[in-house]
């Protein structure tokens, strides 16, 4: 209680407060943008937070993703282009609305859920991550090894596309991780006798170019950036959401579980809770045939997940320094900036601070409800703002960002590297999410794997002989096992069949 107190006082301060404002403000301009993404609006936050202390600028990040993702819904609606990938499960929905001259009203569903969802997530958040974090008090550098080898291996799996190119932009990330200084031999490992590599591929530079940069890159690429008249709408934005509340009290609360649950996975993200809230919804409903027609069921259920996931994904990302998401993996990277390591520790040491960051979450959903009406309302002209006058800001935010953090032209060097590598993974159909999530755990793989070798003095029954290190490496074990025991079960069924076929006899 006296955690809460004193969280209470920390982030009523107004200076908190007043960052948690703007980079509200800044959210939804950046998520009302089509092609400028959540994790986008983060890299840019990443400069200013470099001043701030360690709470307003988790404080921003936290705020800023809460308004992009439902702020995604906007050109969604409106133009038919998701401004994030979250919105892109119910998209089909909210413009059959628009076209109605429900564009209000699709948008109010949309803002109402997310709102809901998000106070779910983050009750969810404040009451279960303390719980998890005494259980993580028990963990040896032989759990977090398998743990990372988990969330590792869930970011493959869940990754949108094929596996195998999952694999890939994971391994990718991976090899990043090892630039440097080996921390247990002293060796330089790749730096081709460059003293700036001596240090590593440093954490922000390259999240800033593998998103920010990847994106203006596409933008440079492409042939045409048309604006498109927006239908006109006779709905009001809460005419009827009470009523909408009661009819889909069910949608409501799966979605805000499914978010949280999917949330919680790394490498998951709100996209992919938005995709199964939305299927799970169809699935249950006496009405699927209406899915993609303009019906509000599966704009709830989505629009819930979307929000209550991103309080899903910080519930590995403080208990046990893994970040669920991209977005997790930059607020990670902050808080090491800042001195503080993510952990059950933090819980302890960090009480104060670890409370104040949950009960951002209450207020920059409630902050939503009210910004998100006057979004609403003034989307007509954001939707419609020419790209071509914001990305060489948003250029100009990165190359200062990237020299801030690490002092050097090398940092700007590092952007525009990644974000190349970045662009022509995407344009392949490589994930960056696997790839940034390498970047960010590889190091904490290598330390724990190491330090439990050398404890096991080399014997794999070291990495198995605790209860939970056998759990967690059992189930990382299956996870890898089981899709190429099942690719061989198809190839050898495959052969079977086809030599049937070809027996003149069958």
């Amino acid at each position: 209680m006296d955690n809460l107190i004193n969280a209470f006082a920390l982030v009523a301060d107004p200076s908190v407060l007043g960052v948690i404002l703007g980079a509200s403000i800044f959210g939804l301009f950046v998520g009302a943008i089509p092609g400028l993404s959540a994790t986008m609006a983060t890299a840019l936050l990443v400069p200013l937070t470099f001043f701030m202390e360690p709470l307003p600028a988790i404080a921003a990040i936290v705020s800023s993703v809460a308004m992009a993702i439902f702020a995604g819904d906007i050109p969604g609606a409106m133009l038919r282009i998701p401004g994030t990938p979250a919105s892109a499960a119910y998209v089909d929905d909210a413009y059959q609305m628009t076209l109605r001259g429900q564009a209000e009203r699709a948008l109010g569903i949309g803002l109402v859920s997310s709102v809901f969802g998000g106070l779910v997530g983050a009750v969810i958040l404040t009451t279960g991550a303390p719980f998890l974090a005494e259980f993580a008090f028990q963990f040896s550098t032989v759990e977090y090894f398998w743990l990372a080898c988990l969330g590792l291996s869930c970011s493959v799996i869940i990754s949108r596309g094929s596996p195998v190119k999952g694999l890939v932009a994971l391994l990718i990330g991976l090899f990043i991780s090892t630039i440097g200084i080996d921390v247990t031999g002293g060796h330089p490992r790749f730096t081709f006798g460059s003293i700036d590599l001596m240090g590593g591929v440093s954490f922000i530079p390259a999240m800033i170019g593998m998103f920010a940069m990847t994106e203006i890159l596409r933008f440079a690429m492409a042939k045409q950036h048309n604006t498109a008249s927006v239908p006109k709408s006779s709905s009001s934005v809460y005419g009827g959401q009470w009523q909408m509340m009661r009819r889909n009290k069910g949608n409501l609360a799966r979605g805000s579980l499914i978010g949280t649950v999917v949330g919680i996975l790394p490498g998951a993200g709100s996209d992919i809770a938005a995709w199964v809230s939305y299927a799970m919804a169809k699935k249950f409903s006496r009405t699927p045939e209406k899915f993609g027609t303009g019906h509000d069921e599966g704009l709830a259920a989505a629009g819930s997940a979307n929000n209550s996931s991103l309080s899903g994904v910080w519930i590995p990302a403080l208990v046990f320094g893994i970040p669920g998401d991209s977005v997790t993996a930059i607020a990670i990277g902050v808080l090491f900036m800042k001195g503080i390591t993510p952990g059950p520790m933090v819980f302890a040491t960090q009480a104060d601070l670890t409370y104040a960051i949950f009960l951002t979450f209450f207020v920059a959903n409630i902050l939503l409800l009210f910004l998100g009406y006057f979004a609403i309302r003034g989307a007509r002209y954001v939707v419609q703002t020419p790209a071509r006058l914001l990305m060489p800001i948003i250029l100009l935010f990165c190359i200062v960002g990237s020299f801030a953090i690490t002092n050097s032209v090398f940092g700007i060097a590092i952007m525009l590297v990644l974000g190349i590598i970045g662009f022509l993974m995407e344009e392949n159909g490589f994930p960056i999410a696997p790839t940034i999530l390498g970047i960010v755990i590889g190091p904490m793989l290598e330390d724990n794997f190491m330090a439990s070798v050398i404890k096991a003095d080399g014997n794999i029954i070291g990495f198995f002989d605790r209860p939970v290190a056998g759990t967690l490496g059992a189930i990382t074990v299956l996870i890898w096992t089981v899709p190429l025991i099942s690719m061989a079960i198809r190839a050898i069924l495959r052969r079977w069949t086809t030599a049937e076929a070809q027996d003149p006899r069958s």
